[in-house]
């Protein structure tokens, strides 16, 4: 800390006022990106999936809940882990005080995962969260959206995500679908982001990033290796030993790597 600059509150205010043009430079692109996001064409989803949860089987259409929109968080717990992505629980973390603000604005939030809605209901429980989580373990909605890959397609050496072809140390990836309702009852996929496209989820980052210290994630194996389940900062235990939502090489040190892959 001794070595950061230290000046007047005159040269203190001088610099914040330079770096607060770049501020309004980047919410003004940031404006202009979600127009862009928002102009992009739709496709008709034509598929018919049914999920699992607790009110019984659903279809997509019911997911809307009344809504002519539909986010879908695509929440990595794979049927075979004992636990959900503590990268992802961090994400889920932030959504349950968004619910009625998005339900007045014509939004539906609802996360999914091919994992049993045993195991999701009872990991939701244990994380005293509200938002609506169901299972799509008996389709091939995680696939379809490019989240879910099979041990064969990781054994290939690349599988297909983010929209390229690339190496992945996952069965499942983190992303964000958004679907659109018509008044036909016709379904449209609008939008869906994968890799650091959620981290738009993440207002913790968002807090951070004001900080001095920053995300102070430099040194680590991976970016986002100091995460624990919101329950677990004090022990940091982990119900899977192998960590199957990390990357393997988060081991030897390479720490360019974030557990939801780069942008």
């Amino acid at each position: 800390m001794s070595t950061h600059p230290i000046a007047s509150t005159e040269e203190w205010t001088a610099a914040r006022i330079r770096l607060l043009e770049k501020e309004k430079e980047l919410v003004r692109l940031g404006d202009e990106l979600a127009a862009a996001r928002r102009g992009l064409p739709w496709r008709e989803v034509t598929e018919e999936y049914v999920f699992d949860t607790a009110e019984g089987p659903r279809t997509l259409a019911d997911l809307f809940g009344g809504r002519s929109q539909l986010a879908v968080y695509h929440f990595m717990f794979a049927p075979e882990w004992k636990e959900g992505c503590p990268s992802c629980s961090f994400v889920s973390d932030h959504f349950d005080g968004m619910l009625p603000h998005l339900a007045a604005r014509d939004v539906s939030l609802v996360a999914v995962s091919r994992a049993p809605l045993e195991k999701l209901s009872a990991f939701r429980k244990r994380m005293g969260w509200k938002f609506p989580w169901v299972s799509s373990g008996g389709n091939r909605f995680n696939h379809d959206y490019g989240v879910s890959f099979t041990e064969e397609e990781l054994a290939a050496g690349k599988v297909r995500y983010n929209y390229t072809e690339k190496e992945f140390p996952s069965t499942e990836g983190p992303g964000m679908s958004v679907f659109r309702k018509a008044a036909d009852g016709r379904i449209f996929h609008t939008y869906s982001t994968y890799e650091r496209g959620v981290e738009r989820l993440m207002t913790t980052y968002d807090l951070l990033d004001l900080m001095p210290k920053g995300r102070d994630e430099d040194g680590l194996p991976f970016t986002m290796a100091w995460l624990r389940y919101h329950d677990q900062y004090e022990s940091g235990t982990f119900a899977d030993p192998d960590k199957p939502y990390w990357p393997k090489e988060a081991a030897s040190g390479d720490s360019g790597r974030s557990c939801c892959g780069n942008r």
